[in-house]
């Protein structure tokens, strides 16, 4: 059996896995949803959030498992996984890319999303006053990250949504082949994605080849609308 850690997006916390975790447990896996710095129950201020402490929390959660675990994130999180695999490699067996954010060294999310002409999240994000938070047009937050979510779904997802801290936007990973490249990389993309374009996350996957690709015909949120599938492929990867 395997202990996943499963990595929530911006705007979302632990409660995005809430589908898939009992699934993977019903299978026998141990499963870990945490929130991460500043989400959920997290009161981290939002001046003190960074990439570098997303990263470092993601190392964390994983030194508390008694085994390597399988890295599992969606979106945003690709970059602070990545980053989290550089600084302790010997902690994951394996990570996964769920229509996630794939970089190479020295490249920011901002760096990474801006060729993607496709994605609706970047032209709609609206800054709070202090330029320290972000939040997404609500007007295109459906089509954009739940397309093929159920209305209920869409619903909790939009009462349960926070403000994303800017900062680790802008800030590039630092990355080595003998570290972050030594782990196994997965990804799982979503053919119908109006947040990272499938072009876009072909590009990154193909700039960064990873073990396998699992190819879904959903939305940004498969981990929502079609949690079943996604335990399946995690637990082949495992």
């Amino acid at each position: 059996m395997t202990t996943f850690l499963l990595i929530h997006s911006g705007w979302q916390a632990g409660w995005s896995w809430d589908k898939v975790q009992p699934v993977l447990e019903q299978a026998g896996h141990t499963v870990l949803a945490p929130d991460m710095p500043g989400h959920g129950s997290d009161t981290t201020p939002v001046e003190d959030i960074t990439l570098e402490l997303y990263a470092r929390a993601t190392v964390g959660f994983a030194s508390e498992a008694a085994e390597k675990v399988v890295l599992v994130g969606h979106s945003m999180s690709g970059m602070a996984n990545t980053q989290a695999v550089e600084y302790a490699p010997e902690n994951f067996k394996a990570v996964v890319y769920l229509a996630a954010f794939l970089p190479s060294d020295g490249q920011s999310l901002l760096d990474l999303a801006a060729p993607d002409a496709d994605n609706m999240i970047q032209p709609n994000l609206i800054f709070s006053e202090d330029g320290l938070t972000m939040t997404v047009n609500p007007a295109v937050v459906r089509e954009a990250v739940y397309g093929d979510c159920s209305d209920e779904d869409v619903a909790r997802a939009g009462s349960l949504h926070q403000p994303e801290p800017a900062a680790p936007f802008a800030t590039p990973v630092r990355l080595t082949k003998e570290r972050s490249g030594s782990v196994p990389r997965y990804y799982i993309e979503c053919l119908q994605d109006r947040a990272i374009s499938p072009k876009f996350q072909k590009k990154m996957y193909t700039d960064n080849p990873c073990e396998k690709v699992f190819t879904m015909n959903t939305s940004h949120s498969p981990h929502i609308s079609q949690p079943e599938a996604v335990a399946m492929h995690l637990i082949a990867i495992c």
